[in-house]
């Protein structure tokens, strides 16, 4: 018996004279529920919410947010911890299984992901029919989706042996077709995985090795990675997520879905905020242009809009920030990285954000983005991978919401109602008659 059906009592909805009962349910924690599956049966009504932010579009085990409080957990287990004690294919395992891993279960599936971590040789001509100046994240959602092209073996999603060695298939090879959209951005040769390399480790040396000469991985690099790719693993049901879940609902396998929420994710508001962000750091340039830049944040009547302060749900300061600060700081120290204006600015602006009565009032904290661009830029990424760099990272996430819808027996296709305001039913006149 699962929580919410364990957890179930009556809520009411009264509109006018007339009332209908509904069940609510329960969460292990977070906000109960109103199940109004059966309010167009019952009462001829739908509800009306923009953006679904205040609806449930399903019932997960996966992640849990709380916005209020600054706490994001994976299975039950605080970023925090994963961030400092464990690495990202750990996460992984997580993410897909439940639990985290005896060793023995850590080192085999470190090797059946790093087994599969090359791809198609076909896939390097695939490549060669984009433009050199393609933006990357176009390029990897068609090569993301081409996958189903080259693995007709693990696309029936009815085969629960099929989509396991899907999901390992898109872990490992994702990184390499990212290291392939950089590589091909650049001009330079694909760089083959190497299998004694971990994870992140192995993503940077076939982003930045070259034939001429031996590449060394720098660990603090690879622990930033890695850590920057745990961060960005999942987070509940976001755009992206909820556009890989409504397209697998549908039935369609799982690279065409993991494709749609890569597509998703290229959208500004989405995955593209941390390279806002650096824009918009670069775009004050000096710490003395601050208070011109916080004036026109504050005044209503000027669009302008600071990027990297605040979330859509986290309401107090985002836990990830925390990390990201941190590990933007190592790796500015690793590459003797001092004075540099742009992390000038971010310090003053964060200290601002902090103290200042208007970001405090509308709880403007920094967030994930604000640091994570600066980060990025230190190792070496354009900011045209940035975005890329999260679908890497958010593809176990998307990969075991989308296991787990289809492992719901009560999954069924999306279906979004609507509120209709266009014209109502008329009829046709002919061109000659019309004026």
């Amino acid at each position: 018996m699962d929580a919410k059906t364990a957890a179930k009592t009556n809520g009411s909805i009264t509109v006018g004279n007339k009332n209908w009962d509904f069940p609510v349910y329960k969460g292990t924690i977070g906000p109960d529920v109103l199940d109004i599956a059966k309010l167009y049966g019952e009462s001829g009504m739908f509800t009306y919410d923009p953006g679904f932010t205040s609806t449930a579009s399903c019932e997960s085990k996966i992640t849990y947010i709380d916005g209020d409080e600054g706490i994001l957990l994976y299975r039950g287990y605080p970023i925090e911890q994963l961030a400092e004690h464990g690495d990202f294919l750990e996460t992984c395992y997580l993410l897909l299984y439940g639990e985290l891993p005896t060793p023995s279960q850590k080192a085999d599936f470190d090797y059946r992901v790093t087994r599969h971590t090359m791809v198609h040789e076909q896939m390097s001509r695939f490549f060669q029919g984009f433009r050199r100046d393609a933006h990357p994240m176009a390029v990897m959602t068609g090569s993301i989706g081409a996958l189903s092209a080259f693995y007709h073996d693990s696309t029936d999603i009815a085969d629960p042996t099929q989509r396991m060695i899907a999901s390992l298939r898109m872990i490992a090879k994702v990184p390499t077709l990212a290291a392939m959209a950089y590589k091909y951005s650049v001009g330079q040769p694909f760089v083959y995985p190497k299998n004694d390399l971990d994870y992140a480790s192995n993503f940077l040396r076939m982003c930045y090795a070259v034939p001429t000469e031996e590449y060394k991985p720098n660990p603090v690099l690879a622990r930033a990675m890695d850590r920057i790719f745990i961060l960005h693993a999942d987070h509940e049901q976001n755009a992206s997520t909820s556009t890989v879940r409504l397209a697998g609902s549908s039935g369609a396998n799982p690279f065409a879905c993991i494709a749609a929420g890569c597509a998703c994710l290229w959208g500004p508001a989405h995955g593209g905020a941390n390279e806002a962000a650096l824009n918009m750091l670069a775009e004050i340039g000096t710490v003395d242009r601050i208070p011109e830049f916080v004036r026109r944040a504050k005044d209503k009547n000027d669009s302008y809009r600071l990027m990297g302060f605040g979330h859509r749900v986290y309401k107090n300061y985002d836990p990830r920030a925390k990390i990201m600060q941190k590990t933007c700081h190592e790796v500015l120290a690793e590459l003797g990285i001092k004075d540099d204006p742009l992390l000038d600015v971010a310090m003053e602006l964060e200290k601002i954000a902090l103290h200042d009565e208007y970001f405090i009032e509308k709880k403007l904290y920094p967030n994930i983005d604000f640091y994570s661009g600066i980060t990025l830029k230190a190792m070496g990424f354009p900011t045209t991978m940035f975005t890329v760099l999260f679908a890497v990272a958010r593809t176990v996430g998307w990969i075991a919401q989308w296991k787990e819808m289809i492992e719901d027996p009560k999954q069924k296709i999306g279906r979004p109602r609507q509120l209709y305001t266009g014209a109502v039913q008329r009829d046709y006149t002919p061109i000659s008659r019309r004026k």
